[in-house]
């Protein structure tokens, strides 16, 4: 039987003594030596976070960029496809009064505005090559818009009725009574040199008396909104607002003789 010598139980000692010794220093150094250990984990936790933070913004980033871009185009596509069927909209409307009505009409667009404020005139897209000459009428198929006062090849320039430099023989739809309409540059028309005793009343429409050719009669001109005395009391005056919107005109029709 093995029987261990003193020299061999002392070692046996010594060796459990360090163990146990052991054990306990790392049962009293687990927390620190875990905190240290942690720092390096962390460090490592914290850059990979913020790398992949950095990589999913920029796909993200490039992602909104594409988004941004189809949005814009799809919004771009949608404002076209409405510019159209107001457009188309608008050109049945003239369609439909040029062929209901018996006048001699020739379609054109306007394509440009006069840049100073004391006139107001627009270029349309047909001139003299589409048989447009100086001082045709000019209207809508809302009312009466203005005169030719210039032509060129293939464009020609046209006085609005709301020129003041412009003067329409007219006359009240109601009571037959004549006047003279012109433009104040504003969103008003005059009709000026009614005599004092005149029939007027607030809502009245006014219309082209067709004394002169340019103009063919009964083209509506706009209502009645206010009438007054002029400064010297001997005549009246009334204002009118147009039926044509002057400021957003897009196309108009030439009245041919």
């Amino acid at each position: 039987m093995f029987k261990p010598t003193k020299q061999q139980l002392k070692s046996y000692a010594v060796f459990i003594s360090l163990l146990i010794l052991l054990f306990f220093i790392s049962l009293a150094l687990r927390g620190p030596l875990v905190g240290v250990l942690k720092q390096p984990f962390n460090l490592v936790k914290f850059i990979q976070r913020e790398t992949m933070g950095i990589i999913f913004y920029h796909r993200n980033l490039v992602r909104n960029e594409a988004l941004e871009r189809e949005a814009g185009l799809l919004k771009d596509k949608i404002n076209s496809l409405n510019e159209l069927q107001l457009e188309n909209q608008r050109l049945k409307e003239n369609l439909a009064f040029k062929q209901r009505s018996s006048l001699k009409l020739i379609p054109a667009r306007v394509i440009a505005r006069s840049a100073d404020s004391w006139t107001s005139q627009v270029i349309i897209d047909k001139g003299s090559y589409h048989g447009i000459r100086q001082g045709m009428g000019v209207i809508t198929y809302s009312g009466l818009a203005g005169r030719v006062m210039a032509v060129m090849d293939s464009t020609s320039r046209i006085m609005l009725l709301n020129d003041p430099s412009l003067g329409v023989s007219s006359l009240i739809q109601r009571s037959r009574q004549e006047g003279l309409v012109s433009g104040t540059l504003g969103n008003n028309l005059i009709m000026k040199y009614l005599p004092e005793e005149a029939d007027i009343k607030i809502g009245d429409l006014v219309v082209s008396s067709g004394l002169n050719s340019t103009y063919p009669k009964g083209i509506l001109i706009g209502k009645i909104v206010e009438s007054g005395k002029d400064f010297s009391g001997l005549s009246r005056y009334a204002v009118i607002t147009p039926v044509v919107n002057f400021s957003n005109l897009e196309e108009v029709l030439v009245v041919v003789p």
